[in-house]
């Protein structure tokens, strides 16, 4: 092959090839000639061939055994010729696999080159990740979040939020997936609630937020993603959100044309224009009727507010979208397309920021999977229970007393909406084996008892809990329990034993969780306490078995405004303000 003009071919072996692919008896699986049935395709020099001299067997055309020499060279050479043609044929392969791979990693670069990411968490929060089930799987939390952003000049041009006042939350929902990855639900948390947002650190500036009593969608100005993030934790009574995902205007009309936008509908015709009395307005125009809405025009329905008349019923809007978006994929059979498939994922990477932890395409792609699997009528979308703020009645919120069932449900991981499979009737759980010591006998195990029940702050409380509880330890045992005086509001009831307690400290705590009906798998160690504390939150006000309080599956408030994702959300229209109608 020396001088064919391609150089010397490289030794298969110096390639960490196997040889033996390469020796001699490589001939006996040589194809076929075309056309002839049972046929080897013949050999350059070959009496099959016509010879390498001229004629059949050699340069005169006879046969004999004075010819067996040369027709043996060319045996030889035809040896040779097929064993430097199947080393160029396995080296083209390796080559085309090798290319196909780098462009594939190329590719890949490129989707990682296109991601922005933050910082998970940027606030005071005390969250812990949930314990994993006998399965070994825990619950995934997601917050989605839709900024309002003007930083980028395409976010301007569809008007984003004054730079005065900086980013904010337009949109803020919960996505909780099962530790089963059997069901899921979206809940939406209005814009407009008030709340407690804690002492946040911007990332980028390094700059200190004090904490302040304020709307939940300036959270997001006051530290970013993660600060929003750590403000819903402590709102939830401690529920820890895995993961944040935040999408711009941009974003948003992106995303909107590469899924194919989604079906919607509203009762009467609507105009959300600016007035004198809300100078803002989306400028969504449509027809009554189901209409498809993409690209800005998705923007528009998803931001609309004063026309469907409420914070609240903007969300009933945006479930509207969403729930016809999933549907919608769950339709199309992506995988078969893979240009489509491409096309949305790069997309994606453009239009969403990212806690840094799930910063990789790969990781991204994991959880969509994760979304894809789970079918619609598993699927519940709902807004959190809220009521009128005192401070503003006209404006804003504050959390529903019935909220903390919400935050129940998802805690301890129990399913929204009631399709899933019934227990087999007489099944027992696995038992298992707790780690550590055994706990202290009960009368030597020191327990302070707080009332939480308010809620948040502002809330009221539900008298005497904290006594109440406290004299049901005594009385199974607990003869250091004690009700302490100062108010602890909490969505939710809290069983947490001192960091420094270690091993033992956990055990004890375990045995008072299990007096109190309290689940094991959330008590939790914390710096912050010198003894066993219980903190009686706003979903337990009466009685003294918590078990008791455990919402069952599909035990949803009335006033969440619950939608399963099987429903069809566009036989229920948005109903429009009057002045907003043409």
């Amino acid at each position: 092959m020396g001088g064919d003009g391609y150089g010397t071919a490289p030794n298969p072996g110096d390639l960490g090839w196997d040889d033996g692919l390469f020796r001699d008896d490589a001939r006996a699986h040589a194809p076929e000639a075309p056309g002839i049935p049972g046929q080897r395709s013949p050999r350059p020099g070959s009496h099959r061939a016509g010879g390498g001299d001229g004629g059949p067997g050699g340069p005169d055309g006879l046969t004999g055994p004075g010819h067996r020499r040369g027709g043996q060279r060319g045996r030889r050479k035809a040896k040779s010729g097929k064993r430097r043609a199947l080393k160029w044929v396995a080296i083209g392969t390796s080559v085309a696999v090798l290319g196909t791979a780098g462009a594939a990693f190329g590719y890949y670069e490129y989707l990682a080159s296109k991601i922005r990411k933050g910082q998970r968490v940027s606030g005071d929060t005390h969250a812990i990740k949930s314990k994993a089930n006998a399965n070994g799987d825990t619950p995934l939390n997601i917050l989605i979040l839709g900024s309002d952003s003007r930083a980028d000049p395409e976010d301007k041009k569809l008007g984003g939020a004054s730079d005065s006042v900086g980013e904010r939350a337009d949109v803020i929902m919960i996505a909780h997936l099962s530790a089963d990855r059997s069901n899921m639900s979206l809940v939406s948390i209005p814009r407009d609630t008030r709340v407690d947002i804690p002492r946040c650190t911007d990332p980028k500036t390094h700059r200190d937020y004090p904490a302040t009593n304020d709307i939940i969608n300036a959270s997001l100005a006051r530290g970013g993603a993660g600060c929003t993030l750590a403000t819903v934790q402590n709102l939830t009574g401690g529920l820890y959100i895995d993961h944040w995902l935040k999408i711009d205007f941009a974003g948003v009309v992106k995303m909107a044309d590469v899924l194919g936008g989604a079906q919607v509908c509203v009762q009467q015709n609507v105009d959300d224009h600016p007035t004198k009395a809300q100078p803002g307005g989306s400028h969504l125009h449509m027809t009554k009727g189901t209409h498809t809405v993409k690209g800005q025009q998705a923007l528009q329905w998803l931001r609309t507010r004063h026309a469907f008349g409420s914070d609240a019923m903007r969300s009933k809007a945006q479930h509207m979208y969403m729930s016809s978006l999933l549907r919608n994929l769950r339709s199309q059979n992506l995988f078969s397309n893979p240009g489509r498939l491409n096309d949305i994922a790069t997309k994606a990477m453009e239009a969403f920021e990212v806690s840094s932890e799930i910063g990789t395409p790969k990781k991204l792609y994991d959880l969509g999977m994760q979304l894809k699997s789970i079918p619609p009528d598993r699927t519940t979308m709902l807004t959190m229970p809220h009521v009128a703020d005192p401070k503003d009645p006209q404006a804003h919120y504050v959390v529903a007393p019935s909220a903390s069932t919400v935050w129940s449900l998802m805690r301890n991981d129990v399913a929204m909406d009631a399709n899933g499979k019934a227990a087999t009737p007489g099944a027992k759980p696995t038992p298992t084996t707790p780690a550590g010591p055994p706990a202290e006998a009960p009368g030597t195990i020191p327990v302070s008892v707080l009332n939480g029940t308010a809620g948040t702050a502002g809330g009221v409380p539900t008298g005497h809990r904290a006594a109440d509880v406290s004299q049901a330890l005594i009385a199974k045992g607990f003869a250091k329990a004690a009700s302490v005086q100062q108010q602890a509001p909490s969505p939710s009831t809290t069983v947490v034993y001192p960091t420094s307690g270690g091993a033992q400290g956990k055990s004890d705590a375990l045995s008072v969780a299990k007096a109190l009906g309290f689940p094991a798998k959330s008590v939790k160690a914390s710096a912050d306490v010198q003894a066993i504390t219980v903190t009686v939150g706003a979903d337990w006000k009466a009685g003294t078995d918590y078990a008791k309080t455990l919402p069952t599956a599909g035990s949803v408030p009335t006033d969440s405004d619950a939608m399963n994702g099987a429903e069809d959300s566009t036989k229920n229209c948005m109903y429009v303000e009057p002045a907003y109608r043409f």
